[in-house]
């Protein structure tokens, strides 16, 4: 199992809106290309939220090659969705774990 963590510091201007946009828009998009099976979003604690909220958000594929496919075919145009949307007022960074137990 693999997951891919994005990890996004979100102004309070928009913290509300951004996330009820994840919860309904968002993430159920990245879910319907059929390279994920579920999607978890984490609020980070303890950190320092003067300038926002940090939020991760761990999107899980059952293979390499599932996760692969969503970067070649899909990522771009999301990503690019997301920053016409929010313009500047967030800022994400991503990491790809495999899952051990």
């Amino acid at each position: 199992m693999i997951v891919y963590n994005v990890t996004t510091k979100v102004d309070h201007s928009i913290a509300v809106l951004w996330l009820n946009w994840m919860k309904q828009e968002h993430i159920p998009e990245i879910i319907a290309t059929g390279c994920f099976t579920h999607a978890t979003i984490l609020h980070m604690i303890e950190t320092d939220e003067t300038d926002g909220l940090t939020y991760a958000v761990q999107y899980h594929a059952e293979s390499k090659a599932l996760y692969n496919r969503y970067i070649k075919d899909f990522a771009t145009a999301l990503s690019n969705k997301a920053t016409s949307k929010w313009g500047n007022k967030y800022i994400a960074f991503r990491s790809v774990l495999q899952i051990v137990n």
